[in-house]
């Protein structure tokens, strides 16, 4: 098991590029997101509690539940963190230390190589689906309950729906462009089991993923991304967002240069773990819930 579940909520970072990344999608989801750091922070915001023997019991709780191999909290959280670092986090702990630097960009982007697009569309596919399985973990249902998920999307908010966002923009309209959603669901269609199996992002998070075997999953997969694919497609049109918004936005917070931006994707993919960040913040969310409700 990783770290107890309190020290990964203290230690979540203040600053660094996924903080800054996700801040420039503000513009994406208005007053959504606050970087929420600290397990006694989180439970005095998520409860308004002041009590500081409430505050301590409703902690110990939140912490067994997450101990509890029966739930499926540490499977969330397992996920959160594989499909980031599965998905290229190579350099994201040292970049993520140069806090508000001006970092040389040139000589790291000589080690980077944009992702062709087959394998950016896998990835965005499989990001969505580990959000979906995550979603069933931490709730307690069967892990391939695409109903569910999707009448839970409607009503995401904070982080979940931070997470989404950087989700949308980050793995779909940068490096895909605005027809993202439908690029991700033709790569589907058009690939073997064998393709997926090719994936390094399918397979850090494969164990965990429905359907049994590699053509199952694939299945699975598609579906998933079938279904989705409305909300996403909304979710863009309903506020507005092109790629080049999300771009400008992002070299406010990060200094990018523009002539790279075929690096973009493969940059953010490097140094940006949102998943792990914003996925750590809504389980820590959902098990202070939790713990109140059965305190």
């Amino acid at each position: 098991m990783s770290k107890p579940i309190f020290e990964l909520v203290d230690e979540l970072p203040t600053g660094g590029i996924t903080i800054l990344s996700l801040r420039s999608l503000d513009f994406v989801v208005p007053g959504q997101w606050q970087n929420l750091v600290g397990f006694n922070n989180t439970i005095k915001a998520v409860t308004g509690e002041t009590d500081e023997a409430l505050i301590q019991q409703i902690g110990e709780r939140a912490v067994q539940l997450f101990n509890d191999k029966s739930q499926g909290y540490q499977n969330a959280l397992w996920l959160y963190q594989t499909v980031d670092s599965a998905s290229g986090a190579l350099g994201a702990a040292a970049m993520a230390n140069k806090v508000g630097q001006d970092i040389s960009f040139l000589g790291f982007l000589q080690n980077l190589t944009p992702k062709p697009e087959k394998a950016q569309s896998i990835d965005l596919c499989v990001k969505l689906v580990v959000e979906l399985v995550a979603f069933c973990q931490i709730n307690g249902i069967p892990g391939d309950s695409i109903g569910d998920f999707l009448a839970a999307l409607g009503d995401y908010s904070g982080e979940s729906l931070m997470r989404m966002a950087a989700l949308v923009c980050f793995d779909g309209l940068v490096p895909l462009g605005p027809d993202f959603a439908l690029k991700g669901l033709s790569t589907l269609n058009t690939m073997s089991p064998n393709d997926l199996e090719h994936n390094k992002t399918f397979n850090g998070v494969k164990s965990l993923i429905p359907g049994g075997d590699s053509a199952g999953q694939l299945s699975f997969i598609t579906s998933s991304m079938d279904s989705v694919k409305g909300w996403m497609t909304d979710f863009v049109s309903s506020r507005g967002v092109t790629p080049e918004q999300v771009v400008d936005n992002l070299t406010k917070f990060v200094e990018i240069s523009k002539d790279k931006l075929d690096y973009l994707g493969a940059f953010l993919d490097m140094t940006c773990n949102y998943y792990t960040h914003t996925g750590t913040q809504t389980l820590a969310r959902r098990l202070i819930e939790r713990a109140v409700a059965e305190i």
